[in-house]
């Protein structure tokens, strides 16, 4: 790869990273950046979940020395999550990928819809969920983990607008509770794509070092911002995503190469 292409996608990572402290949907742009340098799909999808997993833990570190994460809900969304991406992860392996696309628009469309909705959802003192709310909330974050391990794109957007709406956190409890939660969704999707050697290292250890610093200035911005300026940042960027998934990536047909059954590794 060439030095001024390296440079883009390094560039395209930090920036990407610091917004998406707030917003989610890195993969949703890093990605199909990565593909239009040519880069193969799997390994791109695999070497970006590397990097995922450093800027996860980059965007954690300021809300660990807080009290805004959920602890009392971590073992269970941790359990989940760790068994639905590790199940998304071997699904890359053996599943074509052409309708990620339609299914990522469609969801981060959907929830700008709910979120607008539910205007003050997030910003006020909420009631305890109830015991269906609860369940419900548990449900989809083992659905999305599998989402979250087979590509990532919109995991914690979507994953946040869940712990909004069926658990009863604030924007700032959310967003700080799914960036720890997707160090383990990206960490263990991560282990099982170097597994089938399908991370470029050298690659993916300079994007995981533009996307740990990125994630580490946006989460310390993000702690100053009050709760209706993380939402109106979140909604924009649910809008913005959706429509330029659905207008570019479906409408357009410029979807991402397909991801065919990983080749077999033979043992030497």
């Amino acid at each position: 790869m060439a030095a001024i292409q390296l440079l883009i996608l390094m560039a395209v990572f930090f920036v990407t990273s610091g917004v998406s402290v707030v917003t989610g949907s890195t993969s949703v742009i890093t990605v199909p950046v990565m593909f239009q340098f040519g880069i193969d799909a799997r390994t791109a999808v695999a070497t970006n979940m590397f990097a995922l997993t450093f800027m996860s833990f980059g965007g954690t570190v300021p809300f660990l020395k807080t009290n805004v994460v959920n602890k009392r809900r971590l073992p269970v969304l941790i359990a989940l999550t760790l068994l639905g991406s590790a199940i998304g992860g071997v699904l890359l392996l053996i599943i074509p990928s052409r309708a990620v696309p339609v299914i990522v628009s469609t969801a981060i469309i959907g929830l700008a819809v709910f979120s607008m909705a539910y205007r003050r959802s997030g910003m006020d003192p909420a009631p305890l969920p109830n015991r269906s709310l609860e369940i419900a909330g548990y449900v989809l974050t083992f659905v999305l983990g599998i989402y979250g391990g087979l590509f990532s794109g919109g995991y914690v957007t979507i994953l946040t607008a869940v712990f909004v709406s069926t658990f009863r956190m604030s924007f700032m409890e959310a967003i700080a509770t799914t960036k720890l939660i997707n160090v383990f969704s990206s960490g263990i999707a991560t282990v099982i794509f170097m597994w089938r050697g399908l991370v470029d290292y050298r690659l993916g250890a300079i994007l995981a070092l533009s996307m740990f610093l990125g994630a580490l200035f946006g989460a310390r911005y993000a702690r100053r911002l009050s709760n209706l300026w993380l939402r109106r940042i979140y909604l924009a960027a649910l809008w913005l995503l959706g429509l330029k998934t659905l207008l570019f990536d479906v409408l357009g047909h410029h979807s991402a190469p397909a991801v065919g059954p990983a080749p077999a590794v033979h043992s030497q």
